[in-house]
């Protein structure tokens, strides 16, 4: 049995876009006629291969034929490359047919987005006639949308590799807790530096090796309810975490103003609070750094385009992560 490349574009179409309208729209068919080539690949493979949800889902066998459809598209790049085709290619999308560009599913966590990512792309972008689909989620997590073939690569807190990926060291992310001096003024056991809950100092100020049990009660930041930062600090230092009141601010660089203007304690990363410590508009609470190690995993294909992708990825990683 085989699998027509073209009805196996069409699903991947399907789930890239959301529903087959849109996925009409993308190759410039009809709707009905989108419908029949998924109905037509199923009835063929025997199996349901797509949720007629709003967005449309993958299930697990169309999750496959989607991954195929991928590679393939990719490894059509890379051939295109080797004959020198790729740009004519780059030169019909930049004239505005983008239909000819390559897209790219990568999954990233929301503080590496902020921050490094981006840029790493952004030069990969003005060298090869690509696209990007960028899936957020926490480190944690990002390497179950490699597993079920939603992403070609992914930034991740695994080391280990996943099933048919390759794996690479980026760096390290280190979080610090931190809070501005108003919000110690409100919260802490007395108020003011040099007393017991003094934001985490001893009077010499070197910066304390637990977070003081004021901030058991004090209200924190969370990212969503997976971020576990700020809990496990709470737990580190002995501290119970479910008792603090705490915000939800499901995007990084909100996440990192809302702290601060005051709102709450957070972890954050040195790019996003160095500036203001040195400024003295936040100040350290003491505890432990958090070092989240991260690495970049990908699909294991010979190819020159996801290898440029990791390439930059890699590169803009050392120059800002530690």
């Amino acid at each position: 049995m085989q699998i027509p490349l073209d009805l196996a574009r069409t699903l991947a179409a399907v789930i890239d876009e959301g529903t087959f309208d849109a996925a009409a729209r993308r190759l410039r068919l009809t709707p009905s006629a989108v419908s029949q080539r998924v109905k037509t690949l199923e009835l063929q493979l025997g199996r349901v291969l797509v949720v007629r949800s709003k967005p449309a889902r993958a299930t697990e066998a169309g999750a496959v034929v989607v991954r195929l459809a991928r590679q393939l598209a990719l490894l059509e790049h890379d051939a295109l490359a080797e004959f020198g085709l790729d740009e004519d290619a780059d030169a019909e999308a930049r004239a505005g047919a983008s239909a000819r560009r390559v897209s790219i599913p990568l999954a990233v966590n929301a503080d590496s987005l902020a921050t490094w990512f981006l840029p790493a792309l952004a030069r990969v972008a003005e060298a090869h006639p690509v696209v990007f689909d960028l899936h957020r989620d926490d480190q944690d997590f990002t390497a179950g949308l490699l597993e079920s073939g939603t992403v070609m690569g992914a930034v991740t807190s695994q080391s280990t590799p996943v099933a048919g990926c390759l794996v690479r060291p980026l760096g390290i992310m280190r979080y610090e807790a931190v809070a501005t001096p108003a919000y110690l003024a409100r919260h802490s056991a007395a108020g003011r530096p040099g007393a017991s809950g003094d934001g985490g100092r001893s009077a010499g100020g070197a910066v304390a090796s637990a977070l003081p049990d004021w901030l058991a009660n004090a209200p924190l930041v969370d990212f969503d309810r997976r971020d576990h930062l700020q809990h496990d600090a709470l737990r580190a230092a002995g501290l119970d975490p479910e008792r603090a009141p705490r915000h939800y601010v499901p995007a990084s660089n909100d996440f990192a103003n809302a702290v601060k203007l005051g709102l709450g304690w957070g972890m954050l990363p040195a790019f996003q609070s160095a500036e203001e410590l040195a400024r003295g508009e936040l100040v350290r609470l003491g505890g432990r750094p958090v070092d989240v190690p991260l690495y970049w995993q990908q699909w294991n294909l010979s190819s020159p385009l996801l290898d440029a992708v990791a390439e930059a990825l890699a590169s803009e990683a050392r120059t800002t992560l530690g």
